[in-house]
């Protein structure tokens, strides 16, 4: 499969953003937020890794 320079930035670009919701997740679990911003973290989280996978 060959990306473009542009698919190339595109797709870094959603991986930055999944890894910085991963890593908000991580921030909120560990400063013991309630279960419902867990969730929406959570759902960020999962919409933004399901961007990240598309390549195209």
């Amino acid at each position: 499969m060959v990306l473009s320079a542009q698919e190339v930035s595109d797709l870094s670009d959603r991986w930055f953003a999944a890894r910085c919701a991963a890593e908000d997740v991580a921030t909120a679990v560990s400063e013991g937020a309630e279960m419902l911003e867990l969730a929406d973290l959570t759902a960020t989280l999962v919409a933004l890794t399901r961007e990240a996978e598309r390549l195209r």
